[in-house]
């Protein structure tokens, strides 16, 4: 798939400019989020001496649970975005349907801010395949290989980064 390589460069881009990637799921997806952001952060730069400046945003749980509470599920990640995040850093949305309102809500919102959002969908790949601005859709009705899908193509990236700091 051609957009892969796109998400790659965008990362690189954004390591080089000192901006900062998002990484969001619901599920199964939201730990998917963390390990992505565990390769990004250490194992994309472990040759270069520094990796990207990247947060899952599934994994402080008290500030899930928090938001969750008090602003509704639907704004766990679009809040934090609305803290941390500025133009020109990267959303990379995860769902296996598309269709995760927290999810969705996080593509709006990282498109309102002037974000490069991105999402690694499944299924019909939902409404977040409309919303983002570069969907990497694979038309698979299995949640599991949805998920695998998700995990290949972030050790895909951090690879190809890897490669691409070092000079190889």
């Amino acid at each position: 798939m051609d957009l892969v390589p796109k998400l790659c460069k965008e990362l690189l881009n954004v390591w080089q400019r000192g901006r900062h990637v998002f990484i969001c799921g619901h599920g199964g997806s939201a730990g998917n989020a963390i390990h992505i952001a565990n390769d990004l952060l250490y194992g994309a730069g472990i040759h270069a001496g520094s990796g990207l400046k990247v947060e899952a945003l599934s994994s402080n749980i008290s500030v899930v649970t928090c938001l969750a509470n008090d602003l509704g599920y639907d704004e766990i990640y679009a809040r934090q975005l609305k803290v941390k995040a500025g133009p020109g850093d990267v959303l990379i949305a995860l769902s296996g349907s598309g269709n995760s309102p927290n999810v969705v809500k996080a593509l709006e919102t990282g498109n309102a801010m002037g974000m490069q959002t991105y999402a690694i969908l499944g299924f019909s790949g939902g409404r977040c395949r409309e919303l983002a601005q570069v969907p990497l859709h694979f038309p698979i009705d299995d949640m599991q290989v949805a998920e695998d899908i998700q995990l290949i193509i972030g050790h895909m990236c951090m690879q190809w980064l890897c490669n691409a700091l070092c000079g190889e």
